[in-house]
């Protein structure tokens, strides 16, 4: 089973524009759960422009699915997460200003970085992931780093699809094998969409998690939260 983690920053993006409480994150999270999400992903940023540190302690006693916070691990990420305790937290290499992910981590050359930070996560029980490219190196040594997962950056794999859905699978395909060969556990996110995702899905069938956030809430606007959120399980079964 390939679970379904909904990233709701653009849910907190629209809140932000107008201030106030509308919507209201925690509860659209709780929705996205009854609707059948089998998590949730947060990506809280030091400009706090879309989901902010309260929301992320708000939303941890009232979630009853997975919850991921991805983020850099700069000093207030990491008294953040430690705080909460979620289910995982997802390591990305996004400076500060970066308008989303635009890269995976090269993990030989952060590789004594991201070790001390992953032994003090798992130190306290959390689990994991190391946000790569589609590179059996990269894997390789987030496994030798000690990780639990890693997340394939699916932007290329989206980006070719139209083009040539085999080619662009077959770099991921090739990194899934190699996740799965060092004992990774194996996410994968960034422009996944319903287009897409299926057929990811039916290529890497052991794919533990996939994170979608804005594909999945452009899709809402047209379907409804609920529709959408059944069409992207139906996706991953």
């Amino acid at each position: 089973m390939t679970k379904l983690s909904v990233n709701i920053n653009k849910v907190a993006t629209i809140r932000n524009a107008r201030g106030g409480n509308n919507p209201n994150v925690v509860q659209v999270a709780l929705d996205c759960e009854s609707f059948g999400a089998d998590g949730i992903t947060v990506h809280p940023r030091p400009d706090e422009r879309h989901i902010r540190y309260n929301d992320v302690i708000d939303l941890k006693p009232v979630l009853k699915t997975e919850f991921n916070i991805e983020g850099y691990p700069q000093k207030s990420f990491i008294d953040l997460v430690k705080s909460v305790r979620p289910t995982q937290v997802t390591l990305v290499p996004d400076a500060p200003d970066q308008i989303t992910s635009n890269s995976g981590w090269n993990t030989k050359e952060h590789f004594d970085f991201l070790t001390d930070i992953v032994t003090e996560f798992k130190e306290v029980g959390i689990r994991t992931s190391i946000f790569v490219d589609a590179d059996v190196e990269m894997v390789e040594y987030a496994a030798k780093i000690g990780a639990d997962r890693v997340e394939l950056y699916t932007e290329p794999y989206a980006s070719n699809y139209q083009n040539s859905p085999a080619n662009a699978i077959a770099p991921f395909l090739e990194a899934a094998k190699a996740a799965r060969h060092c004992g990774l556990g194996l996410n994968a996110g960034h422009d996944l969409s319903l287009v897409n995702l299926a057929y990811m899905k039916e290529q890497i069938p052991w794919l533990d998690e996939v994170s979608i956030g804005h594909a999945l809430i452009c899709d809402a606007l047209y379907l409804g939260l609920k529709t959408t959120i059944e069409k992207y399980q139906e996706c991953l079964k």
